[in-house]
């Protein structure tokens, strides 16, 4: 009598996508390993086997983040390999940003409108904007000082050998007075703060379009609610066809920065690259994981919401562009529309996460290598600085730049180290924004869950 066949049941998709992908992330550093050690043509050759791996891997996968994350890759080997034609690539980027700034004024104005005006919520907005603010300033603060250990610890400053140029050659904006920032708050023209994209204005003149509006009678609110709705819909639909072209443009970034600057001149500053990701990861460990744990915020959901936006801030190291879908993505998660509306634009200038400890970091550095050995009170001093200072710079474009040159003259550093870290900038600022994105989806989801409305589509997440 035969033995009965035992018939082991063939791979899942899922599984086939993991080998794929760890079959496929093995072979590319190979590949750079090679590429950098003198074996270009090795290096080349494995790491085109490891991204068309990695191709079948995305569609098996299907979804934003794998084929975003396989443009990156295409992205990092075109600018290897054929750098002139990299950088001709970098108007798909600027077309995918133009597309997201035609997107966000209209959509943060319905949304936020008819969150306030449709629900009821207007005894409800102080109160969310004072939470904001708490989390903004604690999160922002931890940074700070997370970031000033990571370099001391590190001391990747030290030995650092500085070009020989004039200092003070940048110029930047004036910071502003705090009198300044408060005015700078309110729109003075409505179209000219969506013609200049100041998302922070426009989120408050929606609020204060939509207090007004909560206040008419309900025959009179009902008409222009229901099509500040329709609006909001519709911007979020669009958002979704312009997501689209979200991959090409992070793979159009990568390799217009890898084809721009090359891999081999920036290894002299590996060490701070890789202390500023290590700074990362300790503030993800000992700050962001905590407080998500406290809030009772379900970890494996909340990762999945921003996994995309996140990713899309990485690779085109613009938050901007993360933010509709940011958006979009926490209110599938169960943050209610108005609060994501609101909560996160208003982080863009208020909640600089990986800004934090990126600014700290390089104050420090500086320090660092001009032989400074900074003592309790210079530390201080850094830090009260970079604290003023961050929160002087909403509204201004290159703000971590402006408030880096601030602090560097408040306490007396030279601004030549900043020149050398503007040589690898692009590789902190991948990380920088990816914080930055992930920092204010969180703020929307504790403000949620603060206020007993985060919920998901099975029902509510707190009692």
């Amino acid at each position: 009598m035969m033995p009965e066949r035992i018939e082991t049941p063939a791979p899942s998709k899922a599984s086939a996508t993991l080998i794929l992908a760890l079959v496929g992330t093995v072979l590319w550093l190979a590949g750079m390993a090679a590429g950098l050690m003198g074996h270009p043509e090795f290096g080349v050759a494995v790491r085109i086997i490891a991204i068309a791996l990695f191709t079948p891997a995305a569609f098996l996968r299907s979804s934003l983040l794998a084929w975003t994350f396989l443009a990156m890759l295409g992205g990092v080997e075109l600018g290897l390999d054929l750098p002139g034609f990299a950088a001709q690539t970098h108007f798909l980027g600027e077309l995918f940003l133009r597309l997201i700034r035609m997107i966000v004024a209209p959509l943060i104005f319905a949304t936020i409108t008819t969150g306030i005006a449709g629900h009821s919520q207007l005894r409800s907005v102080g109160r969310v904007a004072l939470k904001a603010l708490i989390f903004f300033e604690v999160v922002t603060t931890l940074g700070l000082i997370i970031g000033a250990l990571a370099m001391t610890i590190s001391g990747a400053g030290w030995g650092i050998a500085l070009p020989t140029i004039q200092d003070a050659p940048l110029a930047a904006e004036r910071m502003q007075t705090w009198q300044q920032v408060v005015v700078n708050l309110i729109p003075e023209n409505i179209a000219q703060a969506v013609a200049q994209n100041q998302i922070l204005q426009v989120a408050i003149f929606a609020m204060l379009f939509g207090a007004a509006l909560a206040l008419l009678p309900e025959p009179k609110r009902a008409p222009l609610i229901s099509v500040l709705q329709s609006l909001a819909d519709t911007m979020f639909q669009l958002t979704r066809f312009v997501m689209y072209l979200a991959p090409v443009a992070a793979g159009s970034a990568l390799a217009y920065s890898v084809g721009s600057m090359g891999l081999a001149s920036l290894l002299p500053l590996g060490k701070l690259v890789i202390t500023y990701y290590a700074a990362l990861a300790a503030f993800c460990l000992v700050v962001l994981l905590p407080i998500l744990i406290g809030f009772r915020i379900p970890l494996r959901k909340f990762v999945e919401a921003v996994a995309e936006p996140a990713a899309i801030g990485f690779a085109t190291t613009t938050s901007e562009a993360a933010l509709p879908l940011a958006m979009d993505r926490m209110e599938e998660f169960g943050v209610p529309r108005w609060i994501a509306s609101f909560v996160i634009p208003t982080g863009y200038s208020f909640n600089m996460t990986g800004s934090s400890v990126y600014l700290s970091m390089a104050a420090v550095f500086a320090a660092q290598a001009m032989g400074m050995h900074l003592g309790w009170s210079q530390y201080v001093a850094i830090l009260a600085a970079l604290m003023l200072a961050s929160k002087g710079v909403a509204g201004v474009p290159r703000a971590v730049l402006v408030v880096l040159l601030a602090t560097a003259s408040a306490i007396h550093l030279s601004t030549t180290p900043i020149l050398l870290i503007l040589g690898v900038d692009t590789l902190m600022d991948m990380g920088r924004t990816l914080m930055n994105v992930v920092g204010n989806c969180m703020a929307s989801a504790i403000v949620g869950s603060s206020e007993r409305c985060l919920s998901t589509p099975t029902g509510p997440l707190q009692d």
